[in-house]
């Protein structure tokens, strides 16, 4: 591991930046190896900044050509320069312009940050400091500027060429086969919202006319030959846009909205002003090459950068530690747009789901920070299910404690008063002080705090009386940093249930909403004229991102599950019910009689619910994954024991709901076109995770009707399913079905990916072995994003018996790969080495494992700032 450890930058030690910028004008001539970029940037000293500071430019990797002011050679006595920054010591004292000329080679830029070509294509990726890899500039989000770029190249090669903004004018070199284009954003954005596409493209738009009357040209770029794949990417964005008029009365700014797709990005897309970068697998989509899932991710990306053009490029993050400022929130309002075009109820328990399997292993373990970090080594690695997801869930919050409109009134105060600026948490909340009237320290609280709360819930029912008491209390497990942890704001969203139904809510201490506010380490409420025994409620649609202890039997729960109005508590009694099933197995008790007795309760519901609702109730008849049961267990974790439980619940689970699975599954085949509306979407999902049941207990009629859908198949869905099917049944016929699969499909890099991610989670020994053949595919590219983690990614983030095998070889793989990758992509090492997280929660000879593979990458050389990070967290 490197000696010189890097820097810890600190939220306390934020200052201003010393100069202000007024302007940029790039000039950029594109070039695969020969890339000139030329910045003339006006500047300024900054009254709040150091009167007497030099100027102080970041850089990274960069060759320096030439540095003028005001036209003029500046001396090389007069700077500093290095390929990491640029320090002039000798300026004049008035705004003045500096004009640095770089060089670049996009296609040795495996990173794929800064400037760099993919698969033929110019495109840039900036944020978090990727802009100082094309020239030397004040890079923080805090320095907002107008921007002009020129952007040239030769015709052949990129045909269309893009940039922020506006289109300004376009037209020939002389004496050359070369062209320009000229594009202005006159919105002042910091430098990690910049971006250009160079390249030869397919493409669709239509106008949008904006809420005022605008019209606005909206378009989707694609590589050649895939723009009939954009349809829906572009129908999304159009519905994005009316969506955000309508609901948060935000309209577009500029002339142009463009997307571009590449098949080389680090991330799932960016939300350039004015032009979107994506990540092609949320961008391209066909019946024959998509499932609904990967509609439904399209749609959700494509809204939330779009969303990002208020809540992140308008108003931006005066700093890296406001990062939850511009995703969390857009992730709430990705997700309320999802849950309006979709089914909301669904939307929202796949939310938690994602929160569950993401978030709270992340709040568990050596990487655990706040939603708001007090500080970093490393940025990038701080884009993070806590930032997002949680981040989202305290949005929520904040919703459920003032009520809908003083949140709407928040935001458009919010809106109004930072619109232009580079904005703080502190921003934020004031103006949701402002709308609602109420103090919010103590809730901003839950911006500083890491780790997830957990709730103990205890009823007491005096029949007497006929008064219903809960007593509820909080605690926080300490986090790395923080030992000790104060108690949060927790809205409590909560109901009475009966058989009847929802009892009528009579307490003082909740809301008209039914919302109870527990602000401190232990609290009590007492409901009146409460006629029976009811079975509590807490946290209705997952009110707040906590873990709860509520003893209730399964007659209660099962009560829950049919009865109570709320559907995510509905979803949640059988998850409960599963989940102490399968700790107890795990245990080695014998539950056989108690499994068949759920499983039959669960044959009721699927009767009463499969045919008005199918997705919800495919949500209720999927069980806990492995990782829900680490989480649940804690510590000394045998993933084995964990993998063979669930084996034997779905197995007994099947066999009891087997009456109804052929007839049903048939009765949900496909009859029309597809369709990837939500409700079509639904009984697909049903239909599927019947297949996989019937699988489950009876492997020979599950690969007879998993083959038969297979050769039936009008569409990604069921084909891919019935493939997932199949992998779990060793045989010739699954490694047919692969062999066909990846035939047909060879030419498509999105379905490949699918295909290989398939094959790394197979959960048996010799998939070490199969990891292996996969890599010497021909199409399988260490220097691909999306094909690395299709195949690692997936290994270690979804393979929990493999990856955590006690041999450690599992761990062994990941960092023989680690250290590889380290040298050509650092950002990507750093994320697939998240799944180490929690590697401390394992039994004894998985831990050592473990430690010895972080510790072998640790004492690489050279090792980059991005791993290192990570590793050394890991390991602290």
């Amino acid at each position: 591991m490197k000696t010189d450890t890097t820097p810890i930058v600190r939220l306390e030690d934020y200052r201003p930046s010393d100069f202000h910028i007024e302007k940029v004008h790039l000039d950029i001539s594109l070039h695969p190896t020969e890339t000139r970029v030329i910045s003339t940037i006006t500047l300024l000293r900054n009254p709040a900044g150091n009167p007497s500071a030099p100027l102080a430019l970041d850089g990274d990797e960069l060759v320096l050509k030439s540095v003028k002011i005001e036209g003029e050679e500046v001396s090389p006595s007069d700077y500093e320069a290095t390929p990491q920054s640029l320090v002039i010591r000798k300026f004049p004292e008035r705004v003045f312009d500096l004009t640095i000329e770089t060089a670049l080679n996009p296609t040795a830029n495996t990173k794929l940050m800064g400037l760099y070509r993919s698969n033929g294509i110019y495109c840039t990726q900036c944020e978090a400091e990727g802009f100082r890899r094309i020239t030397y500039f004040l890079d923080r989000p805090d320095v907002m500027t107008v921007y002009t770029t020129r952007l040239e190249a030769d015709r052949n090669d990129a045909p269309v060429l893009l940039g922020n903004g506006n289109p300004n004018e376009r037209g020939d070199v002389p004496d050359s086969n070369r062209h320009y284009a000229i594009w202005h954003d006159p919105f002042p954005k910091p430098a990690y919202l910049f971006a250009v596409v160079g390249g030869n493209l397919d493409h669709v738009g239509k106008t949008f006319k904006t809420m005022s009357g605008r019209d606005v040209d909206i378009a989707v770029y694609v590589e050649k030959g895939k723009g009939d794949r954009a349809d829906y990417a572009l129908d999304a964005l159009e519905r994005s846009m009316r969506w955000d008029e309508q609901t948060f009365g935000r309209e577009y700014d500029l002339e142009v909205f463009n997307v571009v797709a590449v098949s080389d990005f680090n991330m799932g897309a960016m939300e350039n002003k004015g032009l979107n970068i994506f990540n092609d697998k949320y961008v391209l989509a066909s019946s024959e090459t998509a499932t609904d899932g990967d509609y439904a991710g399209i749609e959700s990306v494509i809204a939330h950068e779009y969303f990002h053009n208020w809540t992140g490029n308008r108003i931006t993050c005066r700093d890296w530690f406001q990062l939850c400022l511009k995703e969390g929130l857009t992730v709430f309002r990705d997700q309320e747009f999802s849950a309006d075009e979709r089914s909301r109820p669904v939307c929202r328990i796949s939310d938690i789901k994602t929160l569950r399997a993401r978030q709270f292993p992340e709040d568990a373990g050596p990487l655990a920070h706040p939603v708001r970090p007090p500080q970093y080594s490393e940025i990038n690695n701080f884009y993070t299910a806590t930032v997002y997801e949680k981040g989202a869930e305290l949005v929520r919050m904040l919703k459920t404690l003032i009520g809908a409109d003083a949140f709407r009134k928040g935001m458009d105060i919010y809106f109004d008063s930072c619109d232009g600026t580079a904005a703080t948490m502190e921003d934020f909340l004031g103006a949701f002080e402002q709308s609602s009237g109420k103090d919010l320290s103590h809730f901003a609280k839950w911006y500083g705090q890491a780790g997830t709360p957990h709730i103990t819930v205890k009823g007491h029912y005096d029949a007497t009386a006929k008064t219903y008491k809960l007593d509820f209390t909080q605690v926080t497990q300490p986090t790395p940093g923080q030992p000790s942890k104060e108690p949060l704001v927790i809205p409590v969203s909560l109901g009475l249930v009966t058989s009847k139904g929802d009892l009528p809510l009579d307490c003082s201490s909740v809301n008209e909403n039914g919302v109870f506010v527990l602000d401190k380490a232990s609290d009590s409420i007492v409901f009146s004229n409460v006629s029976e025994e009811p079975v509590p409620s807490v946290f209705r649609n997952f009110s707040a991102p906590v873990k709860v202890s509520l003893e209730l039997d399964s007659k209660d729960l099962l009560t829950l599950l049919v009865h109570d109005s709320d559907p995510f508590n509905r979803w949640q009694a059988a998850q409960t019910i599963a989940t102490r099933l399968l700790v107890r197995m795990v245990n080695g008790e014998d539950c056989k009689a108690e499994i068949e007795a759920f499983a039959s309760s669960l044959l009721e519901f699927t009767n009463e619910t499969a045919a008005s609702d199918p997705a919800f109730t495919a949500l209720v008849l999927t069980m806990p994954g492995e990782s829900d049961i680490i989480q649940e267990i804690g510590s000394d974790i045998d993933p084995d024991a964990i993998f063979k439980s669930r084996t034997i619940l779905k197995r007994i689970l099947s066999s009891v709901l087997s009456p109804v699975l052929v007839p049903l599954y048939n009765s949900l085949a496909n009859t029309g076109p597809y369709s990837p509306d939500a409700a079509s979407a639904g009984k697909r999902s049903l239909r599927n995770l019947l297949l996989d049941l019937i699988a489950c207990n009876n492997s020979a009629e599950g690969e007879k009707l998993a083959q038969a859908q297979i050769q039936s198949a009008t569409n990604m869905t069921e084909h891919f399913a019935a493939l997932s099917v199949l992998s779990h049944i060793p045989g010739n016929a699954r490694e047919n079905a692969f062999t066909e699969f990846g035939k047909r499909y060879s030419n498509e890099p999105l379905v490949l990916d699918k295909w290989f991610a398939l094959q790394a989670v197979i959960p048996e020994e010799s998939v070490l072995g199969r990891i292996e053949r996969l890599t010497q595919n021909p199409a399988y590219a260490i220097s691909n994003p999306n094909r690395v983690r299709a195949v690692y990614g997936a290994f270690a983030m979804s393979n929990l018996t493999q990856f955590n095998r006690a041999d450690g070889k599992g761990y062994d793989l990941l960092a023989d790969l680690a250290i590889k990758l380290d040298k050509i992509n650092p950002q990507i090492t750093a994320r697939l080495l998240t799944a180490f997280g929690s590697w401390r929660r394992m039994n004894g000879v998985r831990q050592a494992h473990a430690e010895a593979a972080l510790k072998r990458i640790a004492a690489q050389p050279d090792l980059s700032r991005d791993t290192s990070d990570i590793v050394q967290r890991s390991l602290a």
